[in-house]
């Protein structure tokens, strides 16, 4: 029976929609699922067969996904940030880069035997980890925090780096095959190179100062920007052949490290673009996978993966940690974290197909390596790295610190107050002034929406376990509150109540936000600004035998509030509606305190008085 193609369209939409989901749902890198539905689809089952179905539509389609790919990944790489992580960090784009894209060269020809240009091709591919497969396996593993920060920042600046040495490869190879001549090989190539970097600085530029100056309405931001991209990469490729990747990854590069450019909202639309575009890409990506051409790979196969994860990856970061303070069992950590991502595999099936016209006869080796060392590394590194962190000493303990939604001067106080007990804590918040506010006062911040992939990337909750919501945004709660609740789980959830608005009927939530209610005994945003706007300040209280939670409670007359109790194994725990408080008299307190007792007010207020009186 045959298949209409709207019907395997709309199921691929839907396949890669329950992939997502169920990466979400394990905690594992989405592109393990895309590839083995794709490789259950097509190689498998036969159901997807993209050849036939797309016809010569195929190649196009392909490459619009990857230019979209390797755009979005160059907006996020902006020079600060390669200078501001470390000389670790700093060491191993290039000393890394380079090793490992050697030694997987080097490994390709002389294991498997195939041409120099498929070979160093898989060379400068294989350098490409990515934040999409990092960042699920770091949270899972929770490493140190140095650890964690040197992975989610190689990650995140290798993937843009890793596609423009791929692109370059790539063109020095096409360039090279075009002609006998040598001069004429070396104008092509360099043709290809100053329209792609000329082309795309240009590009990026225009398009920014579009952007900065608002000659573009904020509707169409992100939809003018994927389509000024889009036709630049077509003329670029009209200009000179094959340039437009390059053109589009200097552009993306040149946007992101402009002044006053607004990109963050481009970032976000990526997460949409990613759903519907290239999670669909990579099934059809591993659809078109031959199970025949990995066999005929034989044991090379399996040699190559081990070479590059048993020598590449380790003599990196040996290279790349000389004259840093890492240790061996840090370095040994990072030597076998290195899972490759979706600009890997994107990039390799784009090229494959290319080379393959321009008649490489074994360009087709390439794509079943490149899945393969995916593959492999995301698995294998996802069901060991954990193990593997606490073997050597270098995983977190429980996560016990706390991600707090609002960086309001409440939530700023309550931050401080926990700091300063060398407890982690993270505040995040959409309000530009408050994160500034909290970056002045030496709190881990960051500014953007924490339910979003961006945030999933560049939001570090390292030893933090737990959510605190205390903010005025009622959607931005709601949405966190059900994000973290699947994430961090249901008694690490803690939001405060909404005051009045509980009780009416059309302000009801649902049951499961419901039960996370009831912060800081059933304290109200309003009434928690009100307080601080008065003068409460937040203070951590030691008692004793001398000085008792009664005598606390006696000093303040009542109008204190409890926060936070920490016990004598210096374990903290927030104060929820209905909970009796009965501290003993060797814990701390972490309590909302008037500026002022009642009766020093009443006193004052009575002298005030009486001085008004006799005047």
């Amino acid at each position: 029976m045959s298949v209409s193609i709207v019907l395997v369209l709309a199921s691929i939409g839907v396949a890669s929609l329950f992939c997502q989901w169920l990466a979400w749902r394990v905690r594992m890198p989405a592109i393990l699922f895309l590839l083995a539905g794709g490789l259950a689809a097509g190689p498998l089952l036969g159901w997807l067969q993209p050849e036939p179905l797309f016809d010569d539509l195929l190649f196009p389609l392909i490459s619009l996904a990857v230019a979209v790919i390797l755009f979005e990944g160059s907006l996020t790489l902006k020079y600060q940030e390669i200078k501001g992580h470390g000389r670790m960090v700093r060491n191993l784009i290039p000393v890394g880069s380079v090793v490992t894209a050697v030694i997987g060269t080097l490994a390709a020809k002389w294991v498997l035997d195939v041409s120099w240009p498929v070979a160093l091709l898989f060379g400068a591919i294989s350098i490409v980890t990515g934040p999409t497969v990092i960042a699920p396996l770091l949270r899972s593993v929770r490493p140190k925090q140095n650890l964690a920060n040197i992975l989610r920042w190689e990650g995140i600046i290798i993937d843009p780096v890793g596609a423009l040495l791929a692109v370059l490869v790539f063109e020095a190879i096409i360039s090279w095959g075009q002609g006998n001549v040598f001069w004429h090989s070396v104008y092509i190539f360099g043709k290809t190179v100053v329209v792609g970097m000329v082309f795309g600085a240009v590009a990026g530029w225009l398009n920014g100062v579009a952007l900065r100056k608002h000659l573009l309405p904020h509707y169409l931001h992100n939809a003018g920007t994927l389509t000024f991209m889009l036709g630049v990469y077509a003329l670029s490729n009209e200009l000179a052949h094959e340039s437009g990747l390059l053109t589009v990854t200097v552009m993306g590069i040149w946007m992101a490290n402009m002044k006053m450019v607004p990109i963050d909202d481009i970032l976000e639309f990526k997460e949409s673009l990613s759903v519907l575009l290239i999670s669909a890409l990579f099934i059809i990506l591993a659809a078109r996978v031959d199970f025949a051409s990995i066999a005929d790979l034989g044991w090379g196969l399996v040699a190559v993966l081990a070479i590059l994860m048993l020598v590449a990856r380790p003599l990196s970061i040996v290279l790349s940690a000389i004259g840093t303070s890492l240790n061996w069992r840090e370095q040994a950590f990072l030597s076998w974290i290195a899972p490759r991502g979706i600009v890997a595999a994107a990039v390799s099936a784009l090229f494959a197909f290319q080379l393959e016209n321009q008649g490489y006869e074994d360009a087709g080796t390439l794509v079943p390596l490149v899945f393969m060392l995916i593959i492999a590394t995301v698995t294998i590194q996802s069901l060991t790295a954990r193990p593997v962190a606490k073997a050597l000493g270098v995983a977190e303990p429980a996560a016990f610190g706390f991600l707090i939604l609002g960086a309001n001067s409440g939530a700023r106080a309550i931050a401080l107050a926990l700091q300063k007990k060398e407890i982690p804590v993270v505040l995040t918040d959409t309000n530009w002034e408050n994160v500034r506010q909290a970056r002045m006062d030496g709190l881990r911040v960051y500014f953007g929406n924490p339910t979003s992939e961006h945030a999933s990337t560049h939001l570090d909750l390292t030893g933090v376990g737990k959510l605190l919501v205390i903010s005025p945004y009622k959607q931005l709660n709601s949405l966190a509150t059900y994000h973290f609740l699947d994430w961090f789980g249901a008694n690490s959830v803690y939001s405060l109540s909404e005051g009045e608005q509980d009780a009416k009927a059309s302000h009801q939530t649902a049951e499961k936000i419901q039960q996370t209610r009831g912060l800081f005994n059933d304290l109200s945003y309003p009434k928690l600004a009100s307080l601080m706007s008065r003068g409460y300040t937040v203070k951590t209280t030691q008692l004793s035998d001398n000085f008792t939670y009664e005598d606390f409670i006696a000093r303040h007359e009542g109008e204190a509030r409890v926060l936070f109790v920490i016990n004598d194994k210096d374990k903290i725990h927030p104060v929820l509606a209905g909970e009796e408080v009965a501290p003993d008299t060797d814990w701390q307190i972490i309590s909302l305190v008037p500026p002022k007792a009642a009766r020093d007010r009443k006193a004052e207020e009575a002298a005030a008085q009486s001085t008004s009186g006799t005047a």
